[in-house]
């Protein structure tokens, strides 16, 4: 869900209003998962999906209201027989969709989004809880907080702080189950429903070779919140104690190894094999992957040598635009700790959104 709070924070730039529908609850079965959404603006438009069919259709319908008052508004549908024919949803399934107002003038809102993407990127968990209950509600403006795992608290729900007393108390237990949930709090003498979403973020360092710089690269990587994976396709080199720090080691051929890997939207790529030939085989599946950064060591001359078997074989420059290649930054780096010194900084630059 980062792009659509990305997404969010480039409309408070823009001074838009939009509305953000999420499903906050379901019965049988459904094409979305709790938590999911959408952004849908004033023209009818979406950003992203919850499920499409006549579930969206009546949500863009609906979102009309929350434009004009500026209130939120709880949406509920149930599909029912032929019904099914004309939408994603399966025959029987329930939902409940919340249908929240974002308004570039609630800045308490920004920062949250803002404070939720910094964790996403950076790594980090939280809770995101939004309040549902009406008597809260203001005009534009949901009681939203975000509670970091360090302690640290984004926004307001709006009452006596019971309930964030009470979510941290649970936060762990809510973190590890690591799904969305609607649940009923007490605060004073009143009960309090609320939607509670998860966020976690642990951004994964592959790295391909167990070579020199690698084992610089593992504890340097590690200590500045990476979880790093230590790749090698022979046995005496994807030894455990030889990364301290790495969260895992393994062997295996590079030949298909992405087939063996999560490769994700938040996964950093680092390729220091022992040869051109290992570095072009593991680039080329990288280069098929969403990961957020590939980086490949090596010369210029080598560089240029890789890339051109690779747009012989199809890709295209736009895909190697996406390498960091020579790897790291440029501070003149020669020995193994050098060179995993300007990689790290590198993977830091990128991951705090400073890479041009």
């Amino acid at each position: 869900m980062k792009y659509i709070y990305q997404e969010l924070m480039h409309l408070f730039q823009q001074g838009r209003f939009s509305v953000l529908a999420t499903i906050i609850r379901q019965g049988g079965p459904s094409p979305r998962g709790l938590g999911t959404k959408c952004l849908i603006m004033e023209d009818g438009s979406l950003v992203g999906t919850i499920g499409g069919g006549l579930l969206e259709a009546r949500a863009i319908k609906e979102s009309r209201q929350v434009f004009d008052t500026g209130l939120p508004l709880r949406l509920y549908y149930s599909l029912k027989g032929t019904d099914v024919a004309d939408t994603d949803m399966l025959c029987g399934g329930e939902v409940e969709v919340f249908l929240e107002p974002v308004s570039p003038g609630k800045m308490s809102h920004l920062a949250i989004f803002q404070e939720m993407v910094k964790v996403q990127n950076r790594g980090g968990q939280g809770l995101l809880v939004t309040v549902l209950d009406r008597e809260r509600w203001l005009f534009g403006e949901v009681p939203k907080a975000f509670l970091n795992r360090d302690g640290l608290s984004t926004g307001s729900m709006r009452g006596e702080g019971g309930l964030e007393d009470a979510l941290r108390q649970r936060m762990d237990e809510i973190l590890s189950a690591g799904q969305p949930l609607l649940i009923s709090l007490a605060e004073g003498e009143e009960r309090v429903e609320i939607f509670v979403e998860p966020v976690i973020s642990d951004p994964v360092l592959y790295v391909f070779g167990g070579g020199h710089v690698s084992r610089e690269i593992v504890p340097l990587a590690s200590r500045v919140g990476f979880k790093v994976v230590v790749i090698d396709d022979r046995e005496a080199f994807a030894k455990a104690e030889s990364f301290p720090g790495a969260r895992e080691v393994f062997q295996y051929s590079f030949n298909d190894v992405m087939e063996k890997i999560p490769v994700g939207d938040s996964s950093y790529l680092v390729i220091v094999t022992r040869g051109h030939m290992h570095d072009k085989t593991v680039l080329s599946q990288a280069l098929r992957s969403d990961a957020r950064y590939i980086g490949m060591i090596g010369s210029k001359r080598k560089k240029k040598i890789i890339f051109e078997k690779l747009l012989q074989e199809g890709f295209t420059h736009k895909d190697l635009e996406r390498v960091h290649s020579p790897i790291g930054l440029d501070i003149g780096a020669e020995t193994p700790e050098e060179i995993a010194i300007s990689i790290v900084a590198q993977l830091i630059k990128v991951r705090a959104g400073l890479d041009s």
